[in-house]
């Protein structure tokens, strides 16, 4: 009788033995030894254990951490950029420091905003939050998780005005400021040549490799995008070159990369270009004007002395909108400058 056995055992079959079936929903087991027996006992005690094993790895295969390992193991993932995997993963990691084990079929909506709301100080990295958790998600719904997405259709914070506002490019004064105190031999110059000489962004200047140059040209694989370009080189930044290649040349570790740390044993870090670049900012008084100004300043050059669209995204590799974009301002001096001579005509 049912009194007669243990949780989770039942008498099935034509034959009324022993079996054990949990949790409920799986495929009963049989109990070959006798009730009532310590042969038994032991069999029960070991299906037992067994079954709150698999459930338990189960229940972890549901968590916001099993969804993140299986997400990083997909085609999903292997498709991003290098430079997209870094940006995702400091919001993976945030993700599985703050969720790891919450059960990702009980996350709702607003477990989403929340989230966003616990970061509102950051809004970039708030709605980062949002934007992997849409990915997350999804990726659920096709390992067959979950039938929704909680994280579709939360709207992005807005920016702060203060925040939004456009960047300059550098101005020529700044520019001629820069060069003239900083000599061709010295990291920020030969950092500030390559972004301005290539009109790259400094994640991918500071991964130039000697080998990139290719005859008067170098060689660049934005991680952004992935778009592959090759740059003439301009005057001021062939001088930097030959001026660190002879440095390199002529000392006893030389490196692979142009831009390197200071002990010259590996690449500069983007945290160490960064401040170096600052406190050069500020000593010719370009606190305005980040190094990223610096692409905007490359466009804005080109468009200065006459080049098109086309001809400035083949060099800084930048879409027809962003280099519309970056030299709206330029555009708009030129038109002015167009209407106002003709006004006095």
């Amino acid at each position: 009788m049912k009194k007669e056995l243990p949780k989770y055992v039942y008498r099935m079959g034509r034959g009324n033995h022993p079996h054990f079936r949990w949790p409920r929903g799986s495929k009963p087991i049989r109990i070959k030894s006798e009730t009532g027996t310590v042969e038994f006992q032991k069999e029960y005690t070991l299906l037992l254990s067994e079954a709150k094993r698999g459930i338990a790895q189960v229940s972890a295969k549901y968590t916001m951490s099993g969804l993140i390992e299986s997400y990083q193991q997909s085609e999903r993932w292997n498709a991003l950029s290098d430079r997209t995997q870094k940006d995702y993963q400091k919001v993976l990691d945030f993700w599985a420091e703050k969720t790891g084990a919450r059960d990702i079929r009980r996350f709702e909506r607003k477990h989403i905003i929340a989230a966003m709301d616990a970061n509102k100080d950051a809004v970039r990295f708030a709605n980062y939050v949002m934007q992997v958790a849409r990915v997350l998600f999804e990726h659920s719904i096709d390992l067959g998780w979950r039938k929704d997405n909680p994280a579709q259709g939360v709207k992005s914070l807005k920016m702060p005005k203060a925040k939004r506002l456009d960047r300059e490019p550098w101005p020529a004064e700044k520019i001629k400021a820069f060069r003239a105190r900083y000599a061709f031999e010295t990291r920020e110059r030969l950092l500030f040549e390559l972004c301005l000489g290539s009109g790259q962004r400094i994640g991918d200047v500071l991964e130039m490799r000697w080998s990139d140059i290719e005859g008067d040209a170098i060689r660049v694989v934005q991680n952004k995008t992935g778009k592959g370009l090759l740059v003439p080189l301009t005057s001021d930044l062939r001088s930097a070159l030959a001026s660190h290649r002879s440095i390199n040349a002529a000392s006893r570790r030389q490196s692979v990369f142009m831009l390197t740390n200071a002990r010259r044993s590996g690449p500069w870090s983007y945290r160490g270009a960064s401040q170096a670049i600052r406190n050069a900012r500020e000593a010719v008084g370009a606190l305005k004007w980040d190094i990223h100004s610096l692409r905007h300043a490359a466009a804005t050059e080109l468009y200065e002395v006459g080049c098109d669209v086309p001809m400035i995204m083949a060099v800084t590799g930048m879409s027809e909108k962003m280099v519309r974009h970056y030299t709206a301002r330029a555009n708009q001096f030129s038109l002015a400058s167009k209407a106002q001579l003709k006004r006095e005509k």
